[in-house]
């Protein structure tokens, strides 16, 4: 049975509401017309993102996301790891002057929407991306 799990690596981070966030983004997959495969979120710090960054991307940047995509196209399954970097989402918070949960929403749904096949290099797919984000905000379960 295909599954949506949450690790931590060199953190400490308990993330609340697990099974709502785990509806909701499955109604999110749905709304794609795609089915849920197995999807591990696992939450980190800078470093070990930026390992990560430079050992498989080769870019030394930091950055919120990274999203390994292990779908198989033809079965419209979706299932990959995203990485996120608690330490970005807390400061792009409050530069953006949002919660620390409404920023780690939008950067979870960022790497479930890369799985369903959005993009994110040109202006246009950013905008399109950010309208997706948008609109799976909506979608959640209160």
């Amino acid at each position: 049975m295909p599954k949506i799990t949450f690790f931590t690596e060199e953190i400490s981070f308990n993330l609340p509401r697990k099974l709502i966030l785990k509806k909701w983004i499955t109604n999110v997959i749905s709304s794609e017309n795609k089915q849920k495969g197995d999807i591990n979120f696992i939450f980190c710090n800078d470093s070990f993102l930026s390992q990560l960054n430079l050992q498989y991307l080769k870019h030394n940047t930091l950055t919120d996301i990274i999203t390994f995509d292990y779908s198989q196209d033809n079965k419209g399954l979706i299932s990959g790891d995203i990485f996120i970097s608690i330490d970005r989402v807390k400061e792009n918070a409050a530069e953006l002057k949002l919660s620390f949960s409404e920023e780690l929403q939008r950067v979870m749904i960022h790497g479930i929407l890369h799985l369903l096949g959005y993009k994110d290099k040109t202006t246009a797919e950013k905008n399109l991306m950010r309208q997706k984000e948008d609109i799976s905000l909506s979608l959640q379960i209160k």
